[in-house]
């Protein structure tokens, strides 16, 4: 299982290219070209995001009980 570190910075690279496709999809619109394939990677691109993010609360979650049960242990 990957630990917190590397989730948190695969959340910053997914977010910089979800900024990127974003971007792309305006010019890809602005220049009247389809843009439904994009948009539908867009969306894979998103929910990616989201299911990183709910691994990230998960080991937040688990540090913390590990840390609550090493004040008791004191």
């Amino acid at each position: 299982m990957p630990d917190i570190d590397f989730i948190r910075t695969e959340l910053e690279r997914m977010r910089n290219q979800v900024a990127r496709q974003r971007k792309e999809i305006l010019q890809l619109q602005r220049a009247g070209i389809p843009t439904a394939s994009a948009e539908t990677l867009l969306q894979r691109m998103l929910d990616k995001v989201d299911s990183l993010c709910a691994q990230r609360e998960k080991l937040k979650a688990e540090i913390d009980v590990q840390i609550k049960g090493r004040r008791r242990q004191k």
